[in-house]
Formats: structure tokens, C-alpha cells, sequence
């Protein structure tokens, strides 16, 4: 089916698309002003393409088309692979903790981690709790998860990441590891970075694409640090393309396999461009730096996210509430010894 667009009949919008099979269909908007027709439109088409049926294989097609657009779609996609069989012919209303536990227990002993599998049974309990929202259901039933696993602590450390660049082939893996360390952007923001968003006079990059509509996680306005732009400076003289990572001239899609190798002859294990984010928050963490200002460097809407995950890194982390509990009279850390006994009155 393809997109709507917006036509006329007798003054007034309306919202027609083509069917499959070459039918046309049109709806009027009831109203002849653009901006207004527009904002309808989306609702409308929607509304008027929503799968009727009440499966989870409709209700996740009818989830998919209102979120059109949204990054966690991308997701999706594969996430739906692994639930479609045991769940797609399913009434939205019928699952139950049974069929939560039977596919957690399949896809465990088919080698897939907790933590995947906690994401994909909530991707079901996601598009269950919309159907319930939009009266597509009665009742969203519960949905039991693998409990989430705590966040991985491995991180690099400097001497390992200038290690890992050494050993980088590849000009393109060079500079995404030093683009990832030096701005802490997650590997889709590296990758999607375009040369009209380094501003080399203020020393800024802005990782959020303002023409991308799709919803992505916080991406931030970052300072650029003294390598990492005389990296930039040097690729900007040999680009080929609007992309700061590219290779041969078009945009790089992955640097796993790139990151693969390097970690390999780096003698470095389970390396992965999350782990370059991952790393350079640990690294402003042991700094000493704020958590709001942490937070606004990884582009975390709420300062909570990084405090739980990068506190205990910072050597000052609760030190002050350590030495509100010190019981020595003089206040000298280690020092607990009295001068006498101590009275008790009763």
C-alpha cells in the first residue's frame, strides 16, 4: 500500500492513497485550509488502513503503521521474527504467563540471551498495551519477562583504546573510534554524522540530524576536543561524500567487522562500538565530572539514567555522606580509637 497524499474535491482536502491492487480510495478531511488537512491526514489514513483483526499479527501491523517513522521500528522488525510463530495467530486478549515462560524457555535454549528476550517479550507487551489504549482489545494481558539484566561494566581503558586504534586497518574505523570516544555518540549518530553538522570555527558537532523526523534517543550538541579535530580536519580535505564516515565514497553502514579485527590484533575481547560510548562516559565519571554535565554530553533527557549507570564510577561518588559517618573525635579518616571509656547514661 502506498502513502497517502493530500487531493481536492470541490474545494475541500481529502486523503487518497492507491490500494495494492490498484484501487484508488479517498476520504474527505472536512476542511479547506493545507496546514489542518495535513495534521488530519495521518490520523485519518491510519484510522482507515488499520488491520480490523484482533490478532497479534494485526495488531502489530496496525502498532507498526501508527508508529510509522519511529526508530524502535527498525527493531521491531526483527524482534517480530522471533515472536511471530508461537504468537501472530493469537488473540490479542489470550496470552498468558504459560506462553510467556514457553518462549522464553524456547529461545534460551536456543543460545539467546535474557536480555533479548526481555526486550522482545516487551515489544509484545508494548503493542498489546496501545491495542488496549486504542480499543482495539478489551484488556491488555500481562506479559512475563526474563528480568532485565544489569548493565554490562566492561569498558576501555585509554591505553586500550589507543591500542585498539593502532590496530585499526582501516582509515574509515580510525576515525569512527576517535569520533565515538571523543563526542560519546552512539554508533548510529557516528555513522549518520554529515560534514554540514562539524562546525570546525565554534569547535561543535551536532549529532542530531534536524531533518530526520524519526523519534532517536537524545543525541547532543558536543564541544570537539584538540585530536579529534585534526582528525576531522585532515578527513574533511579528503572526503568524497557529505559523510564524515565513509568509505570509497559512500556512507559506512557498520564498523562491527572492522572493530572485530582491530580488537582482535589489540588482543582485546567483546569490543563493540556501544562500548566506545560506554567508555567515554566511565572515563568523565572518573574524572570527576558532574552527572548533569554528563548527562548533557551523552544527551540523556533525565540526569537518573546516568547516575545509575555511571556514579560509582566517580571517586567522590557519596564520599561527603562516608564522612558524615566517621566516629573519630578529631574527624581523621581511619582513626577510631577513644581516649577513654565512653559513658553511657541510662
Amino acid at each position: 500500500m502506498s502513502e497517502w497524499r493530500l487531493t481536492r474535491l470541490k474545494g475541500e482536502f481529502c486523503v487518497t492513497w492507491d490500494e495494492a491492487d490498484g484501487v484508488r480510495r479517498r476520504y474527505r478531511l472536512g476542511t479547506t485550509d493545507q496546514k489542518e488537512a495535513h495534521r488530519r491526514a495521518a490520523s485519518r489514513y491510519a484510522e482507515l488502513t488499520r488491520p480490523k483483526g484482533t490478532t497479534i499479527a494485526d495488531l502489530w501491523k496496525a502498532y507498526t503503521l501508527d508508529r510509522e517513522g519511529r526508530a524502535v521500528l527498525v527493531t521491531m522488525k526483527f524482534t517480530w521474527k522471533a515472536l511471530e510463530a508461537r504468537f501472530g495467530p493469537m488473540e490479542g486478549t489470550a496470552v498468558t504467563v504459560l506462553d510467556c515462560r514457553a518462549h522464553t524457555a524456547e529461545r534460551g535454549k536456543a543460545g539467546i540471551q535474557d536480555g533479548t528476550i526481555h526486550t522482545e517479550l516487551g515489544h509484545l507487551r508494548t503493542v498489546l498495551v496501545w491495542a488496549e489504549k486504542n480499543g482495539l482489545i478489551e484488556r491488555a494481558p500481562h506479559v512475563e519477562r526474563p528480568a532485565k539484566p544489569d548493565p554490562k561494566d566492561a569498558y576501555l581503558k585509554r591505553e586500550e583504546v589507543a591500542k585498539l586504534m593502532a590496530c585499526a586497518k582501516a582509515h574509515h574505523v580510525r576515525l569512527a573510534i576517535l569520533l565515538m570516544i571523543g563526542t560519546g555518540a552512539r554508533n548510529a549518530a557516528a555513522l549518520e554524522l554529515t560534514w554540514d553538522r562539524v562546525d570546525f570555527d565554534r569547535r561543535l558537532i551536532n549529532l542530531r540530524n534536524p531533518f530526520d523526523g524519526t523519534r532517536r534517543k537524545g543525541r547532543a550538541t558536543v564541544p570537539v576536543n584538540d585530536t579529534l579535530l585534526a582528525a576531522l580536519q585532515e578527513a574533511k580535505e579528503g572526503a568524497l561524500s557529505p559523510f564524515v564516515i565513509e568509505w570509497a565514497g559512500t556512507p559506512v553502514k557498520s564498523i562491527k567487522k572492522g572493530l572485530k579485527a582491530a580488537a582482535t590484533a589489540a588482543h582485546l575481547q567483546h569490543v563493540s562500538p556501544h562500548m566506545l560510548r560506554h567508555s567515554a562516559a566511565v572515563w568523565l565519571a572518573e574524572d570527576g565530572h558532574s552527572m548533569t554535565r554528563i548527562a548533557q554530553f551523552l544527551g540523556h533527557a533525565n540526569s537518573r539514567i546516568t547516575e545509575k549507570v555511571y556514579a560509582r564510577y566517580s571517586p567522590d561518588h557519596l564520599r561527603d555522606l562516608a564522612n558524615s559517618l566517621d566516629v573519630s573525635p578529631m574527624g581523621a579518616v581511619g582513626s577510631y580509637r577513644t581516649k577513654g571509656p565512653v559513658a553511657v547514661k541510662s
